[in-house]
């Protein structure tokens, strides 16, 4: 047993009467125990993080005890990372499970962190009847409807639940408007590579990753979005509300990387890129301590809906489509 999960043993007790029904302790015992829900994608490199005996900080105030493999058959990557990193997930001291009730007798607070936002919905419906607060990596669903179903019930059991890029908390990204050569934001150009995966909307898939830093930038409120699309590049134009411009570029081919360039009444400054994975995880470990998200339920959903719109501008040749009118459709196909 490592020096990391001596104390693990004496704070369960503790963590799961105050965590049960979604109740959170203002100051609960730790290390939490920490389920996973899909091996298919960040669970190896987050693991090796989180189950470090050196972890820094708040990293040491977590350990991810057990895991469901998942994986999604009729999705290639998903099958070959499953397969690359289940044996070693198990390694660092994982107990593999076969069932999502299976793991939640065993865990305090759960991760979902399938590849797949398709499946999204159904992992987090018995984590939600268990009380467990729940994290859902990126994307928190393959649709606008399913990622407003799964914050409804989040809200109807009472339950803490957050989604996330990492590349939300990079540095930069998140100092950029207080940047004195910057003065007042304008606009921002953000980019990040953009794949494509049949079953995923466009950008819901890999594109997210840029869309989210830009609303981090840019903050909520934007109006519409216009797309331009190619085989190697995509252009998303949002108008927010204030008649700021925001737009992210979805790189396809050539040169690939994240950041952006931000517009402001003083200077054009570069924005934030990727800072790795612990700058989420520090926020995910305080997010199960606390129960308060660092993003709340409405902006995550404002960022589908840029998606979706985005989704269907491709589709009508560019033309511009309203977040709101894509919200309204999701709203009523949730209520048939």
């Amino acid at each position: 047993m490592s020096a990391k999960s001596i104390p693990l043993v004496l704070a369960a007790g503790c963590v799961l009467s105050t965590l049960a029904g979604g109740v959170v302790a203002d100051e609960p015992s730790v290390p939490l125990k920490a389920g996973i829900i899909g091996m298919d994608a960040h669970a190896l490199a987050w693991t090796r993080i989180l189950n470090d005996p050196q972890a820094p900080g708040e990293l040491a105030d977590m350990i991810v005890v057990a895991g469901v493999p998942g994986g999604s058959p009729d999705i290639p990557q998903s099958m070959e990372l499953l397969e690359a990193q289940k044996g070693p997930v198990s390694e660092l001291g994982v107990e593999i499970v076969d069932s999502v009730e299976k793991l939640l007798e065993k865990v305090d607070v759960v991760m979902i962190l399938s590849i797949d936002g398709r499946k999204h919905l159904e992992e987090v419906r018995p984590v939600f009847a268990a009380g467990k607060p729940v994290f859902v990596d990126k994307p928190i669903a393959a649709s606008l409807t399913d990622a407003m179903e799964i914050f409804r019930l989040a809200d109807e059991h009472k339950v803490p639940c957050f989604s996330s890029s990492s590349l939300r908390f990079a540095k930069r990204t998140l100092d950029i408007r207080d940047d004195p050569r910057l003065g007042e934001l304008i606009g921002c150009d953000q980019y990040a590579p953009c794949a494509l995966e049949p079953h995923h909307p466009d950008f819901f898939w890999y594109g997210i990753h840029g869309v989210e830093p830009l609303f981090t930038i840019m903050g909520s409120g934007c109006l519409s979005v216009t797309r331009v699309h190619t085989e190697g590049t995509d252009m998303a134009v949002g108008i927010w509300k204030d008649g700021r411009i925001g737009t992210f570029r979805g790189v396809r081919d050539g040169q690939r990387g994240y950041g952006s360039t931000v517009f402001g009444t003083k200077g054009i400054v570069p924005g934030g890129g990727f800072d790795g994975y612990q700058p989420l995880l520090v926020e995910i470990v305080r997010f199960f301590k606390t129960g308060k998200a660092p993003v709340s339920a409405e902006e995550t959903l404002e960022i589908f809906a840029f998606m979706e719109a985005a989704d269907e501008s491709k589709r009508l040749g560019g033309h511009p489509v309203t977040l709101d009118s894509v919200m309204q459709r999701a709203r009523q196909k949730n209520a048939q």
